[in-house]
């Protein structure tokens, strides 16, 4: 994530969740990483199919690499969903080539348009590469169908959820293995679905905090806390003993 890539947002105000223990916990390492970082302003984008695709493009790769491959399908007008459809699946390819495995992923954003194309309202929206067609439905039954879109986990398919169509679906990435894990939450191979309904059964279902929660998990996590060699002495959460999070 680059200072670069932020853009201006409002002041994050996220509601503050019902106190019990486990709720207690997380947002004293929440308020411990925002007073350090202040607001992140995470994820970059201009509209909420360029997050989409760059949900997609990240998987495996640095998030500078995704930055070029989302600047060349800039410069070449296919940052909108019937554009992208129109390109041969090499010029595709070809476009996203600095993100890596750009064929597989390829495949992948052609799955996430047939998705798109799939869906009811598609053909009548105004707002296409908003995604407006998808706001109406339930959380849960959209999330169960991205997985079903080959080559969407469910840490792609909460970031489409999250930060492109402003839906509370809470994030899991390899930094909230290892800092949760680090600090005595849960093992380091709790199921993903796990670790995720670990967050949102203690938290407000609450779009601007988990966005901003994650987008400070991510910031720590490669600041500080580094797979090998973790900077805990100048981290915001150094001084976190183990916590009852039962």
């Amino acid at each position: 994530m680059t200072d670069a890539a932020r853009k201006p947002v409002a002041a994050v105000q996220p509601s503050r969740p019902r106190r019990k223990p486990r709720a207690e916990a997380l947002m004293r390492l929440y308020d411990a990483m925002s007073g350090h970082f202040g607001p992140c302003r995470w994820w970059p984008g201009d509209t909420p199919f360029e997050i989409a695709v760059g949900a997609i493009l990240t998987q495996s790769t640095a998030w500078r690499n995704v930055e070029k491959a989302v600047a060349r399908l800039r410069e070449g007008g296919a940052l909108h969903p019937e554009a992208m459809c129109a390109l041969a699946d090499a010029e595709l390819a070809d476009l996203i080539r600095s993100s890596g495995f750009y064929r597989m992923k390829a495949a992948r954003l052609r799955g996430l348009l047939d998705f798109l194309r799939s869906r009811e309202g598609w053909a009548r929206s105004r707002d296409k590469a908003g995604l407006d067609f998808l706001r109406g439905d339930d959380p849960a039954a959209l999330r169960a169908e991205l997985l079903a879109v080959r080559g969407i986990g469910p840490e792609t398919a909460d970031s489409v959820l999250l930060y492109a169509l402003g839906m509370p679906s809470f994030v899991v990435d390899a930094y909230t293995r290892r800092i949760f894990n680090r600090h005595g939450f849960f093992p380091d191979d709790m199921p993903y679905d796990e670790i995720r309904e670990f967050f949102m059964d203690a938290l407000p279902p609450d779009t601007v905090l988990y966005n901003e929660y994650h987008a400070l998990i991510v910031r720590t996590g490669n600041v500080f806390c580094k797979k090998n060699k973790p900077l805990c002495r100048q981290c915001p959460l150094g001084g976190f003993l183990d916590h009852d999070v039962e």
